[in-house]
């Protein structure tokens, strides 16, 4: 005899899987620690403050000097 197969079961099984596997694609792309995340804002703001020290301020008008 052939093995009896609930078919909403089969299904609910089948979309948990397809969703395990793109949550695991998820987590290779955009799965970050907490440090890694404080790495990259602390050098966005260093770099942020490096370009703030290097601006020219110009006259009243805003323009640099020529």
């Amino acid at each position: 005899m052939a093995e009896i197969v609930n078919l909403r079961q089969a299904r609910k099984r089948r979309v948990r899987a397809e969703q395990a596997a793109v949550a695991a694609t998820n987590r290779a792309l955009h799965g970050r620690t907490a440090a890694e995340r404080e790495r990259d804002r602390q050098e966005a703001e260093r770099a942020r403050r490096t370009l703030d020290g290097a601006h020219l301020d110009g006259g009243p008008e805003g323009d640099a000097p020529a």
